[in-house]
């Protein structure tokens, strides 16, 4: 079993102008790329295989991220099946000097998990045995059936 506290990942990627769209802001699939990576790091770390993305449900682009913020990225697993693995992730728009923060963007993943040979493997169960995990997955549960 893995508690679900144990797959939260927080990660930062400084926005560049090599990331941009032409308004000067990151361009939709450098963001879209950043949180696939942080949300499959957290299924690895759910379940300690390999995973593959299997499912991007809508992802919304609320607000944008302009160059020389940092997308602030925090994943985690908030439900699992038999090899599958559901994260979810948030981006924020994050101005480092004044550490404000705000979202801009939300989806949910589905990993699947896979042993050496690349086939689909099982994964362990999902444990929330703090107040923060319930409400951590509860708040995913609740949005997730919401969309």
């Amino acid at each position: 079993m893995t508690a679900l506290i144990e797959t939260l990942v927080e990660n930062r990627e400084m926005v560049q102008p090599n990331h941009a769209n032409m308004l000067d802001t990151a361009h939709g699939g450098n963001v879209m790329k950043w949180m696939d990576e942080v949300g499959a790091m957290s299924a690895m770390l759910f379940s300690g295989e390999t995973c593959v993305t299997a499912r991007v449900d809508r992802m919304n682009f609320e607000r944008p991220i302009h160059v020389g913020d940092t997308a602030y990225i925090t994943a985690y697993v908030y439900d699992a099946g038999t090899s599958s693995v559901k994260v979810r992730l948030v981006a924020e728009r994050e101005d480092l000097r004044t550490r404000e923060r705000e979202t801009t963007t939300e989806s949910y993943f589905v990993y699947v998990a896979i042993d050496d040979e690349k086939n689909p493997t099982t994964v362990p169960d999902l444990t929330t045995d703090s107040e923060q995990e319930v409400a951590l997955r509860q708040a995913a549960l609740e949005s997730d059936s919401d969309r």
